[in-house]
């Protein structure tokens, strides 16, 4: 006897319930998939991050390069002052010493005040020459110096935090003719 209110069970039409090792093996690649995309997304996320605190660090600390290259010269002009006051003499008078005491020591903390906030300035004479950091303004023989040592500095180098403002301006030797 056959019950016809209670069809037999169809068969599944659904492809999930037809193939479940097969769906299983590609949702485990799907999230494979989903992984990688994931850890490529926070490893660019990582780099952005570095570059951008790279891109702050160097803002912040050369934001202040082009007034510092201006102070810069006013230190060298302040330094050419000092050198054009006449050496000390035994007979001067009082208000000249003092003057060039004062003005002395004016350069003194005025150079202090740069070098705390990073400008920095070196005197190349007698180093061999940097084209990083020097600019040849003239070349003179000497015997007594190796070929490109710089013998005289017009003006000094000049850096921010390492990075520079302003090359010194220099003689640099050169080897004597027919030597």
């Amino acid at each position: 006897m056959s019950d016809t209110n209670n069809p037999a069970p169809a068969a599944p039409e659904d492809p999930l319930l037809e193939a479940p090792d097969q769906r299983i093996t590609a949702l485990e690649e799907e999230l494979q998939q989903m992984r990688d995309k994931w850890l490529r997304a926070e490893a660019e996320m990582a780099n952005l991050r570095a570059r951008t605190k790279r891109e702050v660090d160097d803002a912040r600390a050369y934001a202040v390069q082009k007034f510092a290259r201006d102070v810069a010269e006013a230190a060298e002009n302040l330094k050419r002052g000092l050198e054009s006051v006449p050496k000390p003499t035994p007979d001067e008078p009082e208000l000249l010493t003092k003057l060039r005491e004062g003005f002395e020591g004016v350069e003194r903390s005025f150079v202090g005040v740069l070098e705390r906030n990073g400008i920095t300035r070196t005197d190349p004479t007698g180093a061999p020459f940097d084209a990083n950091l020097h600019q040849a303004m003239m070349e003179q023989e000497s015997a007594e110096h190796p070929a490109g040592t710089v013998l005289q500095a017009w003006s000094q180098t000049w850096q921010l935090n390492g990075r520079l403002l302003r090359p010194a301006m220099v003689v640099v030797s050169k080897a004597p003719t027919g030597a």
